[in-house]
Parts: C-alpha cells; sequence; structure tokens
C-alpha cells in the first residue's frame, strides 16, 4: 500500500491538505544570511521555506552509527529550495492484511507513507516561518518532532503553511522549525556492542544537535532562542520527553536552556529495559546475522564497513511497527546509562527530567490501528501469549494474564471505546486495542503526569483526549489523526480550531488559556481534578481523568514487570 498526504478519505469525506509544490520557477524566493554563509529558501502562501539545512556531518562510513558530528563548514550559498532528504526508513507491506482488506487506502497518516530522497546524508533542519520576518523579529519557536515508531519519517512530511498562517491570523506569528533524525537501525541500533562503543541513542542525539542548531541560528530566522518549545507526536512526544530526560535532565547549551515548554501528543515515557538486554541483544545479532558480519571479529566495524544497501537490508530485517508485532518496536530510545541514565520512568520518578509546562494527551482510540495485523487473536489464551511472547518477554505469564483480566471480555467495553459490540473484526480486536492503547499511550499519560505533578507540583501541565472521530469504522479517533486534524487541520472544524489555537497561546505565554479567544472554555491544569479537555469535532468539554481505573492501579504496582 501507498499513501499520499495530499489527499484523505476517512469516513465518507475527503479533504486536500496544502502543500508548497509548485514549481521553483513560479516560486518566489527569500534568503537568511548565517555565520556559515547565504540560505536561499522558497516562498509560497504567504510563508518562507528553507530545507535541508545541514546540521551535522554525513553520518556514512566511519561515522555510520555514531554520535553526530556537527557541521561547521562554510556553504557559500545553500539551496535551500527543495523538501530536503528523508532519512534511511524502514519499509513494510500491508498486502494481505486487515489493514488493505477492510481499509483499503483510507488511512492517510505520515505512519502509512512512503518518503522520498532516502540517504544516510539526511541530519538536516527545515525552517518555515511568516513571509518577510527578519532576523531579530524575536519570534517564539515550535520546534517539531516527527513521529513514525522511530522506524519512519521525516521533515518533508509536514509542511507548517497552514498551521504558520493560522497563527498570523491569531496576532501569534512564529517560526516552525523540523529536524531530521535517524530512525530504525541508523538511530536506535542496541547491543551490548553499541553501548561499549558509545553510540546508543543516535537519533536522540540528532535530535538534541539540533536543539543546539536552533540557539546557534534561529535568530538569523526571525526566532527567538529563549522561546522554543519542542512539540511532538507519537514517537516525537515519545522524544520530546526523552530531551526533556536527556543526561538526567541536563537542557543547558553554551549557558542558555534549549527549550522552555513542551507538548506531547500520543506519547511520553516508555519504560525500556537496557540498552544491552535481551531483547536488544536479540535485535543486534539478527542485524549482524543479516548483515554477513557474524564471522567478523569486530561485529560493529563490519556493520559500518558494509555498503548501504547491505546494511539497509540488515537493519531491516528485523520486525516492523506495521505488522504483526506492532508497537513492541524493534528500535526504541533504552537506557545506556549516559544519555538516557535510567528507564524514562525512573528518570520521572527520581525528579532527573527538565521540568517544563507542558501539554500532553491522547486520541481517544490509540490502539486500533496497532491491533489490525493479529487476526488470529481468537481467544483470551490466545491474546495472554501474544502480549507474553511478543511484548513481555521479561515478565511471566501469571503477570500478563493479571493484566488481561483488568479488561472486560465484552465487545462493548473495547475499542474504539463507546461502540457497543460494533467494530469487531476479529474476536479480540477491541480488546486488544484498548490493551495496546492503555499500556503505550492513555493510563502511561496518566501515570506520568501523577508521577511529574507529584515530584514538581508547581510546574503546571495540561491534558486532553480527543474524540472528534468518533463513529470512524473500525478505528475510532485512531492514534496518528491528529495530524490530520490539528496539525493540518484538514477539516477546518471546531476541534482544529481550538487546539490550534489553545497551542498558539501555549507558545507564547506558556499557558494555553492566556490569549485564547473567549469561545473556547478555560482548560485547568490536570493537578487541580485530574481533568481532561475532551475534543470533539463540535465542541469540547471537560471530562475527569479516571476511566478505566482498575487497570491503572494494576499498572501502578507493575510498571518494573512491562518494561519492553
Amino acid at each position: 500500500m501507498k499513501c499520499s498526504l495530499l489527499s484523505l478519505a476517512l469516513g465518507g469525506f475527503a479533504a486536500a491538505v496544502p502543500v508548497t509544490s509548485a514549481p521553483l520557477e513560479e516560486r518566489a524566493t527569500a534568503s537568511v544570511v548565517t555565520s556559515q554563509g547565504t540560505i536561499v529558501g522558497s516562498s509560497l502562501l504567504g510563508v518562507e521555506n528553507f530545507a535541508g539545512i545541514p546540521f551535522a556531518q554525513a553520518p556514512v562510513g566511519s561515522l555510520r552509527l555514531r554520535p553526530p558530528q556537527r557541521y561547521t563548514q562554510s556553504f557559500g550559498t545553500f539551496d535551500a529550495t527543495g523538501l530536503g532528504p528523508a532519512c534511511p526508513q524502514m519499509f513494510f507491506s500491508t498486502s494481505g492484511s486487515l489493514l488493505t482488506s477492510v481499509l483499503g487506502e483510507l488511512i492517510d497518516t505520515p505512519l502509512f507513507q512512503t518518503v522520498t530522497g532516502q540517504t544516510e546524508d539526511c541530519l538536516t533542519m527545515r525552517v518555515q516561518r511568516p513571509a518577510g520576518t527578519k532576523a531579530g523579529a524575536k519570534l517564539p519557536v515550535f520546534f517539531w518532532i516527527f513521529g513514525g515508531g522511530f522506524e519512519l519519517g521525516s521533515p518533508q512530511m509536514y509542511d507548517a503553511t497552514s498551521l504558520i498562517l493560522n497563527g498570523i491570523s491569531q496576532k501569534k506569528p512564529f517560526v516552525f522549525v523540523a529536524v531530521n533524525y535517524r530512525v530504525g537501525g541508523f538511530g536506535f541500533m542496541p547491543g551490548k556492542e553499541i553501548l561499549a562503543d558509545g553510540a546508543a541513542n543516535l537519533g536522540l542525539l540528532d535530535q538534541r544537535m539540533g536543539l543546539e542548531w536552533v540557539q546557534d541560528n534561529i535568530a538569523a530566522f526571525g526566532g527567538d532562542p529563549t522561546k522554543v518549545t519542542i512539540w511532538g507526536e507519537s514517537a516525537g512526544a515519545i522524544s520530546v520527553y526523552d530531551q526533556m530526560a536527556l543526561y538526567g535532565g541536563n537542557i543547558t547549551y553554551k549557558g542558555n536552556k534549549l527549550f522552555r515548554a513542551a507538548i506531547m501528543d500520543s506519547g511520553s515515557m516508555v519504560p525500556a529495559n537496557e540498552l544491552d538486554s535481551p531483547q536488544g541483544q536479540d535485535i543486534y545479532n539478527q542485524v549482524v546475522k543479516s548483515a554477513g558480519c557474524s564471522s567478523s571479529t569486530d561485529t560493529l566495524q563490519c556493520l559500518r564497513a558494509a555498503d548501504y544497501t547491505t546494511f539497509l537490508n540488515a537493519a531491516n530485517s528485523v520486525p516492523g511497527i506495521i505488522g504483526y508485532t506492532s508497537v513492541a518496536l524493534s528500535y526504541v530510545p533504552r537506557p545506556d546509562g549516559v544519555v538516557l541514565p535510567d528507564s524514562p520512568d525512573v528518570l520521572a520518578k527520581t525528579g532527573r527530567y527538565a521540568a517544563v509546562p507542558m501539554i500532553i494527551g491522547d486520541q481517544e482510540d490509540e490502539g486500533t490501528i496497532f491491533a489490525l495485523f493479529q487476526s488470529n487473536m481468537t481467544t483470551e489464551a490466545n491474546l495472554i501469549d501474544y502480549l507474553s511472547t511478543v511484548f513481555f518477554k521479561s515478565t511471566t505469564r501469571d503477570v500478563v494474564a493479571q493484566l488481561v483480566a483488568t479488561y472486560s471480555p465484552d465487545l462493548s467495553a473495547g475499542s474504539p471505546f463507546r461502540t457497543g459490540i460494533l467494530n469487531s473484526p476479529y474476536p479480540q480486536f477491541k480488546r486488544l486495542a484498548a490493551i495496546l492503547g492503555d499500556l503505550v499511550f492513555t493510563l502511561t499519560r496518566r501515570l506520568f503526569l501523577q508521577t511529574t505533578s507529584t515530584v514538581n507540583p508547581n510546574v503546571p501541565s495540561w491534558s486532553y483526549l480527543s474524540s472528534y472521530d468518533y463513529g470512524t469504522p473500525i478505528l475510532g479517533t485512531f492514534h496518528a489523526s491528529d495530524i490530520l486534524q490539528v496539525f493540518y487541520g484538514v477539516l477546518p472544524n471546531y476541534a482544529s480550531n481550538a487546539i490550534q489555537s489553545y497551542y498558539f497561546s501555549f507558545l507564547y505565554t506558556m499557558d494555553p488559556n492566556n490569549g485564547t479567544s473567549s469561545a473556547y472554555p478555560d482548560w485547568p491544569q490536570w493537578k487541580n481534578g485530574k481533568q481532561l479537555m475532551n475534543f470533539y469535532s463540535l465542541f469540547s468539554t471537560l471530562i475527569t481523568d479516571d476511566f478505566r481505573s482498575t487497570t491503572y492501579n494494576w499498572l501502578t504496582g507493575n510498571v518494573n514487570s512491562l518494561h519492553i
């Protein structure tokens, strides 16, 4: 299946997404002078775009599977008029799956897309700003971290034109920056060899160097380096928290803070075993075997020396997110003792993270997409076996059975929620969808908020639940639907307008209520009654964050048993 972000057909409607795809000869140009040279970008629809700006050396040859090395050379006049490169992706096929048989090409999110221009020389930045912005304008900065299960994604998928224009219309102009970072085996290879070499969590280090690039360069684009809000979705949201927790919470660069606030859409902390855990080592060993490096005396050096295609195929020989193993990710940030000093949940509990004001929330039916591939789940025993063997290999089957028992077997209790006995393409679909959505996203979010509110009670946080796609068959308000609704606003309805307005106010003041139209209700901090702003397509309402409390209470006492 191959999808395009240019069109959407979901639940009976179609919409177009504005993109900057006009031929170069039809576009105006804009330029920015930096210490390294002049960057020439394009200007279209009132927004200037500068893409593919290098911030690190090409991580090829001896630099493959090593921390990023800062790009310090002069580049004279640099052509940034295109979309920029994509880092090597994990490829996948949905042929013959429930996804294609039931949904066809109805899902149109970056998670299911094919990007172009894949190359190892990909450590670049994309900057977009209102046309005519000058150096020294000191506009606040959104720093975007894309999602895609740490396997897929690129800044080229995220054109912020509509966001920027909406910000201008609300008299809250801003600069938008998106960082390109290594994904899959190129950016998140685990194993004891990687740990010993100091090559852990490279994708997070790429993101961190991108944040440092912003501090050094964004003023030339009219941005204010003291007013940076980091924002991400899915793996990007997980990365936002990881940036807060990197080096145990040290976000200082040249005496300044890299960011002052954070937004996490569908993702927070992921409890994870160490880089050299059995799960991680199995991944490394499989890649080494597939690359033909098993007999080498230095397997890591062998991987670095392999030609691009050989290494790409080897890195992609392990299970991917678009398939049976789903969100039991092969490549995920894992504690290494330095970059991530401990599991992210432990870092939160012990206060070793940068406590900044934050917004964090979820789609109501986060797990439905990830439960599309396990149609052999016909009994509760199948479900327990699946979770035990795929997700929680170091946990006893009895513990997993306890978790499953906290979810009712009744179809009416599963996800998509509040749909009765409908939307169950196989017997355990709705139960599995509820479990995956809660463990990876929704109830983990609540645990994260409870932990951080206890550790840093004076740091504000706001939380939400999105239900604007309620009624969508099989999927409900599915994971990544916020990219369509919130980021692109493909339906310019109440939900997209309200959330964008709250986000712009948060960007400017670190409070979503400060400066937001009275048309939208006051959004209380989560600690004040543990309330969520529940967004629908035509309205929003406050609900208490206490649903599925039996499962949540069980999770709070068993987090250490559920590391991936």
